[in-house]
């Protein structure tokens, strides 16, 4: 790597700080018909620190969020960032008695949360045990009022994290979320290597007349990487505390964005709305992320609203991208790339290798896709557990997961696979497919479905003969059910987890 890719040339604090100053009566956030201003901003930042100065706290200290889509909690994460803090993600999504084991079990310096959170007996009992200072986030002035007053901690709690700006939580597709560190250092390479997505590029601080829509929960990385981007660019943020294709749909509406962003969980449901043309007037382009897209669904969108859609390929542990489509990109290879997620962004190599042997694999060959760039904070490749192929041109496809292949008697079972098979009947919204234990055959895929509102009704039994028609026998679910709506994480991602435990459950 170079020198430059080195340097990101950007300190992320100092610059929101920057930004939050430019103009404190300019408009910033917009909620509920309500704008609040950079100023309103700037206020929690002088807040935050002066109750990081009474409690004789250092820089880097830990501040735990729970992390909600809501306006003082916008302005709490501004403030955690622009002083330099460590943000602590806790969990909105989680039951509250989960929620207050965990705050008490980390003993954290500061923990903040709305009002309504500190209505609950359960996590004002927590955070009093863990000797945290609890701090609820308000819309005045103030910023912050005392909820719990700090106590002993115990001598091996952990105050500081200097160099890591979000210790993060995973979507828990799959499983119970992980924590992950995302340095300050890894989050402020990774905006540059991402400015290109921007027609202005990075520049200098500065206000942007453009706004951002954040519906994506801020508790995920999409979310939060989206406010964080919208803040360094200086551009006003649009919040919806919760996704609905008619709240949204009047978000683009009143603001008028010219990039848009959705998840492929929500573009099927905006298909699936039949909004009407002129709601996407002025829209360029939108950016879809956070889990395969088909490109049949991505071409009706373009087709039916005349927006292209361009995908990005990024994860939790890269705080946030990797590779995507630009609009360069897409004027000159326009659909001859299809269901590609694009090149790879600015500073960043990546390389397709033999799974068992680590050897790097000829373009067009399918293997593990390895990643090396400074945003990772660490030397060397990091491996992903993606399958996926390169061509000539370094546009990247992705095949898969490895750990989504699943071995049925003998027989590898790729689950993804099975899924577009199922997901292709006219009457099946979304598919997914998994695997569960076998005393017999070690493993066997079973499915979940939803079915479109506006479909012809199909029972299990004939999506079932549909699957046979086209599947090998050993790929065949043993099972498939339907639901009136499969589970989901914050991001919007089917919760395999969550499936896992209804099949579970049912079965015993």
């Amino acid at each position: 790597m170079n020198d430059e890719q080195l340097d990101p040339a950007l300190e992320l604090g100092g610059w929101i700080r920057s930004v939050v100053d430019l103009d404190h009566d300019a408009e910033a956030l917009h909620f509920e018909g309500t704008w609040r201003t950079w100023g309103w901003i700037a206020a929690a930042v002088t807040a935050l620190e002066e109750w990081m100065e009474r409690g004789g706290m250092a820089s880097g200290v830990r501040i735990g969020v729970v992390m909600r889509n809501r306006p003082e909690l916008i302005r709490t994460v501004a403030a955690t960032l622009a002083t330099r803090s460590c943000l602590v993600t806790l969990s909105s999504a989680i039951p509250m008695a989960k929620l207050a084991l965990e705050v008490e079990q980390m003993r954290l310096p500061i923990v903040i949360a709305t009002e309504a959170d500190w209505s609950d007996e359960q996590f004002v009992t927590a955070v009093r045990a863990a000797g945290s200072l609890g701090l609820a986030a308000t819309e005045d002035d103030a910023a912050f009022r005392v909820a719990v007053e700090g106590g002993d901690r115990g001598p091996t709690a952990v105050d500081t994290s200097p160099a890591v700006a979000v210790e993060m939580l995973t979507s828990g597709t799959t499983g119970p979320p992980k924590r992950i560190d995302l340095s300050y250092r890894g989050i402020e390479h990774e905006i540059v290597s991402t400015a290109r997505y921007s027609e202005s590029g990075l520049g200098e601080p500065r206000l942007s007349s453009g706004t951002s829509l954040l519906w994506n929960p801020i508790l995920h990385i999409g979310g939060l990487r989206g406010l964080i981007a919208a803040l360094v660019a200086g551009r006003k943020v649009a919040l919806l505390e919760r996704f609905s294709v008619s709240a949204w749909a009047d978000m683009v509406r009143l603001h008028q964005p010219r990039a848009i962003a959705l998840v492929p969980a929500a573009l099927l449901m905006v298909l699936d709305a039949d909004l009407p043309r002129e709601t996407f007037e002025g829209v360029k382009a939108l950016f879809c992320g956070t889990a395969p897209l088909d490109p049949a669904m991505g071409r009706e969108f373009e087709e039916r609203y005349g927006v292209p859609v361009l995908v990005v390929y990024g994860a939790t542990e890269f705080a946030g991208g990797v590779a995507g489509w630009t609009i360069e990109d897409r004027k000159t290879f326009g659909g001859s790339k299809s269901g590609s997620v694009g090149r790879p962004n600015s500073g960043v190599e990546v390389r397709v290798v033999a799974e068992e042997s680590g050897t790097e694999l000829s373009r067009g060959d399918v293997g593990l896709l390895e990643v090396r760039a400074a945003q990772l904070g660490q030397p060397g490749w990091l491996r992903t557990t993606d399958l996926a192929r390169m061509d000539d041109d370094d546009f990247i496809w992705i095949a898969g997961r490895a750990d989504d292949v699943i071995v049925r008697g003998g027989f590898k079972v790729a689950t993804n696979a099975v899924r577009d098979v199922i997901a292709s009947h006219p009457s099946v919204l979304e598919a997914s497919v998994f695997g569960v234990d076998d005393r017999r055959l070690g493993q066997v895929p079973v499915a979940a479905v939803e079915l479109r509102m506006d479909a012809k009704p199909v029972a299990a039994d004939e999506l079932m003969a549909f699957a046979r028609e086209q599947l090998s026998g050993y790929q065949v679910p043993v099972e498939i059910r339907i639901l009136d709506e499969l589970p989901r994480t914050p991001s919007m991602k089917v919760s395999q987890a969550q499936l896992r435990t209804m099949f579970e459950q049912h079965d015993s």
